[in-house]
This record gives C-alpha cells, sequence and structure tokens, in this order.
C-alpha cells in the first residue's frame, strides 16, 4: 500500500479521472445518450461567461480551452438550457451562488417558443450538494438559496405525470435534451439522437429513467460532449452559440 501512494505521487503516476456513466439508451424505436452524474463524486457546474475576460465561451470547445489553461479536463457538458435573442439566459440563471439573470415568470405566448409553454421549471443545485427539478412557481414557493440553477421549459414531468400539453401524436419533431435528479444527488442528462416529439421524450424519462420531475433543456441545438466518446445529439451544422453550459472537470 505504502508503495501504491508512492507510485501515485509520482510524475506521471497520479491516478486517471474516473469515467462518467455514460450510455446508448434505446426507447419507442430511438437512440439517446443518457448521462448519469453521481454530486458525491463528481462536481457539476455551470458556465456562461470566462472569468478573466467576462465573454461568454459560446461553445463546449470554448469551455474546454479555458479548462485547459487552468489543468483542468473536460469530462462533460451540455447546453444549459433556452437563452433570448441576446444570448443571455432566458430565465433564472445562478452560477456560484450568484444570480446572474433572475427567475422570469413573465410567460409570453406559447406559439413563439417552448419556454412559455407551461408549466416551465427549474434544474437546482444546492449548497449541501443535493439536486433537484421544480416547476418555477415551486422554486419561488420555496425561496431557497441555490449553488447553481437554470429555468428553462417545459417542464417534462410533474411528480411522475407527463405534462398535459404534450400529444402522442404531435407532428412536432425536433433533437431534444433535458435533465432529472432521480435522487437527491444524482443527476441524469438525455438527448436524443434523431428528431423526437415532447411526448416521446417526456415518456423517456418517466418510463425509461424512472424520473418522477424532469425539465426540457433545449432542442436543435443541444448536445451533450462527453469526454472520450465526443459529441451526441443535434448535428454540429445545427448548433448556435450557447448562454450557459452545464460541465464537470477533473484535474488533468
Amino acid at each position: 500500500m505504502a508503495l501504491l501512494a508512492l507510485l501515485f505521487t509520482l510524475p506521471g503516476c497520479a491516478p486517471r479521472a474516473q469515467a462518467l456513466d455514460s450510455d446508448e439508451v434505446a426507447f419507442a424505436g430511438q437512440q439517446y445518450r443518457v448521462v448519469h452524474i453521481n454530486l458525491r463524486r463528481e462536481q457539476l457546474g455551470l458556465h456562461w461567461r470566462n472569468p478573466q475576460d467576462g465573454q461568454p465561451f459560446g461553445s463546449i470547445e470554448s469551455l474546454q480551452q479555458w479548462g485547459k489553461t487552468r489543468g483542468q479536463k473536460l469530462l462533460f457538458a451540455a447546453n444549459a438550457g433556452i437563452y433570448d435573442h441576446k444570448f443571455a439566459p432566458l430565465g433564472l440563471y445562478v452560477e456560484n451562488g450568484k444570480t446572474l439573470v433572475p427567475l422570469n415568470l413573465a410567460h409570453g405566448n406559447p406559439a413563439s417558443g417552448n419556454f412559455s409553454l407551461l408549466p416551465n421549471g427549474v434544474f437546482a443545485i444546492y449548497p449541501d450538494g443535493h439536486a433537484a427539478v421544480r416547476t418555477s412557481e415551486a422554486f419561488k414557493a420555496d425561496g431557497k438559496a441555490v449553488q447553481a440553477a437554470t429555468q428553462s421549459g417545459p417542464m417534462l414531468l410533474i411528480d411522475g405525470k407527463l405534462n398535459e400539453q404534450f400529444l402522442d401524436d404531435s407532428a412536432s419533431l425536433k433533437w431534444r435534451s433535458g435533465v432529472c435528479a432521480p435522487s437527491p444527488h444524482e443527476v441524469v442528462f438525455a438527448v436524443s439522437e434523431a428528431p423526437v416529439n415532447f411526448h416521446t421524450f417526456g415518456r423517456l424519462f418517466r418510463d425509461k429513467l424512472h424520473c418522477r420531475d424532469a425539465l426540457y433543456l433545449d432542442g436543435s441545438i443541444s448536445q451533450l460532449y462527453v469526454d472520450g466518446e465526443g459529441y451526441a445529439g443535434a448535428p454540429a451544422f445545427m448548433v448556435k452559440p450557447y448562454a450557459g453550459i452545464f460541465a464537470v472537470f477533473a484535474r488533468q
């Protein structure tokens, strides 16, 4: 044991970062990339702007390069949600305990975007390290401080039930990404590998991933990145600059 400990202290002998739990999952005739993150083991954070120059990262590649300059390896990344025409988060955005965009309860016309397809919701990580997905109204009623949070919409699942707005035979097919917290210290991200409707995507979280509350993140621009596996989700030519990126880093 002493020799093993010594080896880990020698240059070039540090243990490699543990790979994330990432799987290709089949459901209802479609394929999905699903990533499980253990919050007791990995630190999931949100990143919008480079703290050195205040410029938005905009892309997973830019965030990855920033991490490298700090001696960190990007293990996981995903678009953190819906944003406005100025490339700012459309709803609540909290990073490192600081609220950069307030909770948005001024809903517009559902025809103008998914954020207004009610109810929308919040994914949050709290100071004690646990995560949860709540409707925006329930999150406001809680009034609890959070370490990180993003607001998006619509909610896919609410207390185990599909959003009542979803239609089984809807012809609105898009690449879709979402998130849930099936237990307080487990977070699950999923992205479709082909266009699907909301009803099918919601059933994935309910019937396959066993979540009770799940939040839609974004549509045809969304991708997940996993170290060693690359990108899953929307084709690269459809991806536009992001305003908030989930990420897990590890020391190199």
